[in-house]
C-alpha cells in the first residue's frame, strides 16, 4: 500500500494539478481569457427574481374542442345518425340526436377515429360524453384528455419560456417544472425583473387579418395601438406560426424602430396571396387580440420578408422580435407567485457561509495537527487539496453554488477528516502489535480501506438520491456532496498516502509516532 511507482505519482499529482487550475479560474477579474469557466452563483448568493408561473389551459381546451365539431359532424353523417342545434358551450360540444343508443355504440367503436384510437385497448379515451334530457348529448374531454392537453401545454410552455429567456441573455436560469401547471423559474442576478415578467406574461400569439367592413362572414371590432376602432375579418390571412425570424430594425427616413420578420415558403405564398388579391386595402397585425399596426397594402409582397411598425420605443421592437422569435404560449401564463432576492441579502449569505467553512476549516486544522503530530499535517495538506479538487469539478461542470451546496462542501471537510482519522487509528493499533514500522502502516491502510470505503459509498448513494428526487437548492447540496465524496477518496487513498510513505520510508529507521 505504501509503494508507488514513478508512473503512479506521475498521474496523481498530474490529475490534482490539472483540476486545481480550475478552481483558480474563479479568483480572475476578466472574463477576455482562453478559458471562461467560473463557478457561478445562485439566486439565493447572488440576489435575483423568483417566479412561480401556472398555466391557463381553459381557452386551449375551448381551442381543441371547436376543433372536433367538423370531424364529429363528419362522423354522425357517415354513420346515418340525424343532429340539430350544435353549440359550444363551457368547453363542451352539445347537440340534439335521434338515436342516443346507436351513438353510444358508435361513440367507442374502433371506426371512431375521434376517440384516439391508439389507446382505446387501455379504456383511456380523449373524448367523452353524457347523456342530457330530450336526446340532447354533451361531449366533452375525459380526463385523460385533459390531462394530455394539460402535460402538452406545461411541456410547450416550458420550452418557449426557455427560448425567451435565453434571448434575454439572463446567465444559469432554472426553469423547472412543479406539479401538473407550473412553471418555476429562478434568474439569479437578474436586474429588470418587471421587462421579464411581460415577456413571460404575454402568449404572443400573432395573426394578420384583412379590415373589413363586411360583416356577412363575421368580424371583430378590436382597438388599434392609436386609439382608432377597426372591424377586422374573422378569417386569418398567416398566424406567427409562419415566422422563421424576427429583428428589431430602424426604418431610414422616420428612423423609427420597427420589427423587420421574415416567412417560410408557405408563410410567404399566403402573404403573397393576400396582398396581392387585397392592393389598397388595410391589413391588421394582430398580437393577443390587439392590433398593434394596420397599414395600408400599397403593392403585393411576395419577397417573403415584411415589416411590423407601431409607434414602438427600440426596447418594445426587441422585445415583441423576441417574442415572435421565440413562439407564442399554447395557453396564458399567471404568475402566482413572486419573490425578488436583493444582492445585499445574497451578500451576507455569502459571507456567512464562507466563514462558517473558514472557521470550521481552521478548527480541524488544529486538532488534526494536535492529535496527529507531522501526520495531522499531511492530513491537513490532503484536506486542502481536497477542497481545490472540489471547487475545480464544480468549475468545470460550471455548477451553480446555493447556500445548500456551501453546507455540503463544510460536510465534504468533515468527511475528509474522518477518512483520515480512520486510517491513522487503525494504524496506531497496528504500531501496538507490529515490529516493522512500514508493514504497520501498510497494514492500516489496507484494513481501515473497506471501512472508509463503506462510509462514504453510503454517503454517496443518499447523495445520489436527493440529487435524483430532490430539486433545487438540494440537487445544489447533493452535487457537492457527491463530488466532494469523490475528492475526498483520491486525497486521502492517493495524495495522502503517497506523502505518508515518503516520511515513512524516510525515517524507516527511527522510532515513527503517530501522535
Amino acid at each position: 500500500m505504501l509503494n508507488f511507482s514513478k508512473i503512479n505519482v506521475i498521474i496523481i499529482y498530474l490529475i490534482f494539478f490539472f483540476i486545481s487550475i480550475f478552481s483558480l479560474l474563479n479568483l480572475q477579474t476578466t472574463d477576455k481569457t482562453f478559458l471562461e469557466k467560473k463557478v457561478n452563483l445562485g439566486l439565493d448568493l447572488q440576489g435575483g427574481s423568483y417566479l412561480l408561473l401556472e398555466i391557463n389551459s381553459d381557452s386551449l381546451v375551448e381551442e381543441k374542442i371547436q376543433s372536433k365539431v367538423i370531424p364529429l359532424k363528419k362522423l354522425l353523417k357517415d354513420n346515418g345518425l340525424n343532429y340539430q342545434d350544435f353549440k359550444i358551450k363551457n368547453k363542451n360540444l352539445s347537440f340534439k340526436i335521434d338515436d342516443i343508443s346507436k351513438f353510444d355504440l358508435l361513440f367507442f367503436s374502433k371506426k371512431n377515429n375521434l376517440v384516439n384510437p391508439y389507446i382505446e385497448n387501455y379504456r383511456s379515451f380523449e373524448l367523452d360524453y353524457q347523456k342530457k334530457k330530450d336526446n340532447y348529448v354533451e361531449v366533452l374531454f375525459s380526463k385523460y384528455g385533459l390531462l394530455t392537453i394539460n402535460n402538452a401545454a406545461l411541456k410547450q410552455s416550458i420550452e418557449i419560456v426557455r427560448r425567451r429567456i435565453d434571448d434575454v441573455g439572463t446567465k444559469e436560469p432554472t426553469i423547472l417544472q412543479r406539479g401538473d401547471k407550473r412553471i418555476l423559474v429562478e434568474l439569479p442576478g437578474l436586474k429588470d425583473p418587471e421587462r421579464i415578467k411581460n415577456l413571460l406574461g404575454k402568449t404572443a400569439q400573432l395573426n394578420f387579418r384583412l379590415v373589413s367592413e363586411n360583416s356577412e362572414f363575421g368580424v371583430d371590432e378590436l382597438i388599434s395601438e392609436t386609439g382608432e376602432i377597426l372591424k377586422i375579418s374573422k378569417r386569418i390571412v398567416m398566424s406567427g406560426e409562419n415566422l422563421i425570424d424576427a429583428q428589431p430594425s430602424i426604418q431610414n427616413q422616420q428612423n423609427e424602430p420597427t420589427v423587420s420578420f421574415t416567412l417560410d415558403r408557405l408563410g410567404a405564398q399566403k402573404f403573397g396571396r393576400a396582398t396581392t388579391d387585397n392592393v389598397g386595402k388595410r391589413l391588421a397585425i394582430v398580437l393577443d387580440g390587439k392590433i398593434i399596426s394596420a397599414p395600408n397594402i400599397n403593392e403585393p409582397i411576395t419577397s417573403g420578408k415584411g415589416m411590423i411598425s407601431g409607434n414602438f420605443t427600440f426596447q418594445q421592437a426587441t422585445d415583441l422580435a423576441l417574442l415572435l422569435r421565440s413562439g407564442a404560449l399554447p395557453t396564458p401564463l399567471d404568475i402566482v407567485e413572486e419573490r425578488t432576492v436583493g444582492p445585499d441579502l445574497g451578500e451576507d449569505s455569502i459571507k456567512s457561509g464562507v466563514t462558517s467553512l473558514i472557521v470550521g476549516f481552521i478548527l480541524v486544522i488544529i486538532f488534526m495537527f494536535y492529535k496527529y503530530r507531522v501526520f495531522g499535517l499531511v492530513a491537513n495538506i490532503a484536506l486542502i487539496a481536497n477542497l481545490l479538487m472540489l471547487v475545480g469539478v464544480l468549475t468545470i461542470l460550471e455548477a451553480t453554488l446555493t447556500l445548500p451546496g456551501i453546507a455540503g462542501i463544510i460536510l465534504t471537510v468533515g468527511m475528509a477528516v474522518d477518512a483520515n482519522v480512520l486510517i491513522f487509528e487503525r494504524i496506531k493499533e497496528e504500531l501496538k502489535t507490529e515490529k516493522s514500522v512500514i508493514h504497520a502502516f501498510d497494514t492500516g491502510y489496507s484494513k481501515a480501506k473497506i471501512t472508509v470505503l463503506d462510509a462514504n459509498i453510503t454517503t454517496l448513494i443518499a447523495a445520489i438520491i436527493l440529487f435524483a428526487f430532490g430539486s433545487g437548492p438540494v440537487k445544489g447540496f447533493a452535487i457537492t456532496l457527491g463530488i466532494g465524496i469523490v475528492t475526498t477518496l483520491f486525497t486521502a487513498y492517493f495524495l495522502a498516502r503517497h506523502l505518508t510513505s515518503i516520511i515513512v520510508l524516510r525515517d524507516n529507521n527511527k522510532d515513527v509516532k503517530i501522535s
